[in-house]
């Protein structure tokens, strides 16, 4: 109990510390809280995402609740020479991972000197995936797909990572040695996990990604070989104007052990046995004049490719609208079927998001 009441203590300092520096030091905010550190100093950056959801359950017993799906403040900026930093917390007191206690989510110091191998170490986002490297306030819908929370995990860990390639080059890469436990478990093996992802630019409005992850754990039966877990993806994208289209598919084999969750403020659970799964998307998109931005997406996930009627289908029918540069407002309603017996499992979430 004493050690609890003495991390909330800690992190309600930290609460001030970095509240102070954003009032403190005004003119090097950057306002837009842009993904790239200026030049300027000192970046204070953030954004909130409350939200209503609807829950629909079998016999009436439906459920509905506002909460916070995200609440997150950071800061970022350059040192001379070449070298940037990048800090985040998130503060969010419905995130299950530190039962709403606020945490550490990314933190790492990044050597850019040049373009085609800049160096970051520290704790970062998994490479692989087009969707989980999508910044979760830019998300198209309310939630990631059902095969990226469950197969792109976890999603962030610590270790180092060399990139190189921009959105301009035909070529971008990405490549992470990191411990494969996630952000609050040390490494329990002699191995790393190794994770890289390529995406090719033949065109200025298409993209071709591939994606690709191995990592071993420690067994939890004594005298056992480590478990292993392996991950193929495979993503593209193509924009056109206002019109833009993403899909993307993911495999995964793990042998020993699997986890499930482990994205967003979920918790990462381990359990025992090997598994098959694999799952994907299709989405698109048109933002019209007004601002009004209806989306489409359909996505299937298969928890176990080794049993029958197994496989999940959703159909997300969304609604965007850009009040301006910092503020979207998301309408979702996410119908949810299964193959083997369909349940009354469907979602309605409006949430707004606001960066600063």
């Amino acid at each position: 109990m004493q050690s609890k009441n003495l991390k909330r203590i800690i992190m309600k300092k930290l609460y001030a510390l970095i509240f102070a520096l954003a009032f403190c030091l005004p003119t090097l905010v950057n306002a837009q809280g842009c993904d790239e550190p200026s030049d300027e100093g000192v970046n204070v950056f953030g954004f909130i995402q409350p939200k209503y959801q609807y829950n629909e359950h079998s016999a009436n017993d439906d459920t509905n609740t506002f909460d916070f799906n995200r609440a997150r403040i950071g800061v970022m900026g350059k040192i001379p020479y070449d070298i940037s930093y990048y800090v985040v917390l998130e503060a969010s007191p419905d995130n299950t991972r530190h039962d709403g206690d606020a945490y550490l989510l990314d933190a790492f110091v990044t050597y850019s000197r040049y373009d085609f191998a800049r160096i970051s170490l520290g704790s970062f986002k998994s490479p692989i995936s087009l969707e989980l490297n999508t910044p979760c306030h830019k998300l198209h819908t309310i939630n990631r797909s059902r095969v990226v929370e469950q197969l792109a995990t976890p999603d962030r860990d610590r270790g180092f990572m060399v990139l190189g390639g921009a959105d301009t080059t035909l070529f971008q890469y990405s490549f992470a040695v990191t411990n494969g436990t996630g952000l609050f478990e040390k490494d329990n093996n002699k191995t790393k996990d190794y994770a890289a992802r390529v995406v090719v630019n033949p065109h200025k409005n298409f993209k071709l990604g591939a994606s690709y992850k191995y990592g071993e754990s420690a067994s939890a039966t004594a005298g056992m070989p480590d478990d292993e877990r392996t991950r193929y993806g495979a993503d593209l994208q193509y924009k056109n104007g206002a019109f833009m289209l993403q899909a993307e598919y993911l495999y995964g084999k793990d042998v020993g052990s699997y986890t499930t969750g482990g994205g967003c403020g979920e918790e990462l659970t381990v359990h025992q046995g090997s598994v098959k799964r694999d799952g994907g998307f299709l989405m698109a998109m048109y933002r019209f004049n007004n601002n009004l931005q209806p989306v489409i997406k359909c996505e299937f996930f298969d928890s176990d490719k080794d049993m029958g009627n197994n496989t999940e289908f959703c159909t997300t029918y969304g609604l965007n609208y850009f009040l301006n540069d910092w503020t979207k407002i998301q309408a979702n309603y996410v119908y949810r079927a299964e193959r083997a017996d369909e349940i009354d499992n469907d979602i309605f979430m409006l949430q707004v998001t606001v960066k600063f």
